[in-house]
C-alpha cells in the first residue's frame, strides 16, 4: 500500500484540533503575521511531544533549533542562504516551499530535504495543475509534496505523482474538532 505523508499548516496552538489529526501528520507552525510568541511555540511544542507529532517551526530556523524543534520551514519568499552556517542536530528537517523551477533550485541551494510544490489543484495565481507538476517533480531527484487544494476526491491523483505526500489546511480542519 502506497502511503502519502501529512503536512498540517496551523497559525495559532488549537489542541483540540490538532489532536484530531492521525499520528503521523505533522504540524507546520507558521504565524506571519505577528512576531513569534515563545509561550505559543513552547506549548504547542510540548504538546506535539505528548501526543507524538513532529512539529516544524516556520520561517525561522534559529528559534527552532534553540527550543528543539523537529525542524523548520522556509517558504518561498525566503531566499537567504545565512542557515547554511549553522550547526544542525542529525534529526533537524529543513522543508522549503515552491512554485517553479527557479524557486525549487533556490531551495535545493538551501539544503532543504523536502519541497512543497504549489499549487497543484487550487486555481490560484500559483496554479501548476497535475501534469505541471508531475513534470517539475520528475525532472528533480529532491522529495516533493503536493500543496494546494488538496481534497479527499483528489488525494488518488496525488498518489501517481512521484509526491511523497501532501500539505494543507483545510483538509485538516475538516477533520476536527473530534
Amino acid at each position: 500500500m502506497f502511503f502519502l505523508e501529512k503536512f498540517f499548516f496551523v497559525n495559532c496552538f488549537e489542541p483540540d484540533l490538532i489532536k484530531c489529526q492521525d499520528k503521523n501528520t505533522v504540524i507546520i507552525y507558521r504565524n506571519y503575521g505577528k512576531i513569534d510568541n515563545i509561550t505559543e511555540i513552547i506549548n504547542l511544542k510540548n504538546f506535539c511531544k505528548k501526543h507524538y507529532f513532529k512539529l516544524i517551526l516556520a520561517n525561522n530556523i534559529k528559534l527552532a533549533l534553540k527550543l528543539g524543534i523537529n525542524g523548520a520551514y522556509l517558504p518561498s519568499f525566503n531566499q537567504r542562504f545565512c542557515h547554511l552556517s549553522y550547526s544542525f542536530r542529525k534529526d533537524f528537517i529543513l522543508l522549503g516551499s515552491a512554485h517553479d523551477h527557479k524557486e525549487i533550485n533556490i531551495k535545493k541551494k538551501q539544503k532543504v530535504k523536502i519541497i512543497f510544490l504549489s499549487s497543484i489543484f487550487k486555481k490560484n495565481k500559483n496554479y501548476l495543475g497535475l501534469n505541471k507538476f508531475t513534470n517539475y517533480v520528475n525532472s528533480s531527484d529532491n522529495k516533493f509534496v503536493a500543496l494546494g487544494g488538496i481534497t479527499n476526491n483528489n488525494l488518488k491523483k496525488i498518489k501517481l505523482t512521484k509526491a511523497i505526500g501532501f500539505a494543507g489546511i483545510t483538509y485538516f480542519k475538516k477533520k476536527g474538532p473530534c
